[in-house]
């Protein structure tokens, strides 16, 4: 079973939605128990990262995530859900993330050319410097739907960037620690086959 997430901040339906058309097993939940008795983790979010946080934390869901990943539970973020894996957002001032991936989260605004949009919505095409299984079935110029303002701009588990101005990171890894800055559950189906590749992670990692 995948257990999504639920603190308030995410986009669900569209996202057990997407996940019920593939035929797996996903239960949107805020049950400590449940969430350790899942095979997967989904942790979606959309909104403010200090907001985000604080209710992550409220929840006790924060050191749940933290121990699951350290048993080496597969996890997945998305949009907000992604950023929140980092050590840190600079979002309306500086606040602390999971830290389950090394580097912060940063404003677009002042990084990118001016005659950019923020926030950054719409379809770009992903870039992958290096392989990775989540992508197995995706390729090379694939179009995947983004919504944000704010993006992780030093890490170094980068397995997907997107052009917009500069090179934007789009999707993260570190063993079984996942994330995606874009929406597979709006991607069509791009994005059906990335959450494809999750749930059938085990067989690919």
């Amino acid at each position: 079973m995948i257990a999504i997430l639920n603190y308030g901040v995410g986009n669900l339906f569209s996202l057990s939605s997407s996940l019920a058309f593939l035929g797996a097993e996903a239960k949107i939940t805020a049950d400590p128990a449940e969430i350790r008795g899942a095979d997967k983790l989904i942790l979606p979010g959309v909104g403010a990262f200090g907001d985000a946080a604080t209710k992550l934390r409220q929840s006790g869901l924060d050191e749940i995530l933290k121990e699951e990943a350290a048993r080496g539970k597969p996890i997945l973020g998305i949009c907000l859900g992604m950023q929140l894996l980092f050590e840190k957002s600079l979002e309306l001032g500086e606040y602390e993330g999971l830290g389950l991936l090394k580097g912060s989260v940063v404003p677009m605004e002042g990084v990118i050319p001016t005659h950019f949009k923020i926030p950054h919505i719409g379809w770009n095409a992903l870039h992958f410097p290096k392989a990775h299984p989540l992508f197995r079935t995706v390729s090379e110029g694939d179009c995947v739907y983004f919504v944000h303002s704010y993006y992780a701009a030093d890490s170094e588990d980068v397995i997907a960037t997107a052009e917009y101005g500069i090179d934007v990171t789009a999707a993260v890894a570190k063993g079984n620690v996942m994330g995606c800055q874009f929406h597979p559950e709006k991607s069509g189906t791009v994005g059906l086959s990335i959450l494809r590749a999750f749930c059938e992670w085990e067989e690919n990692a």
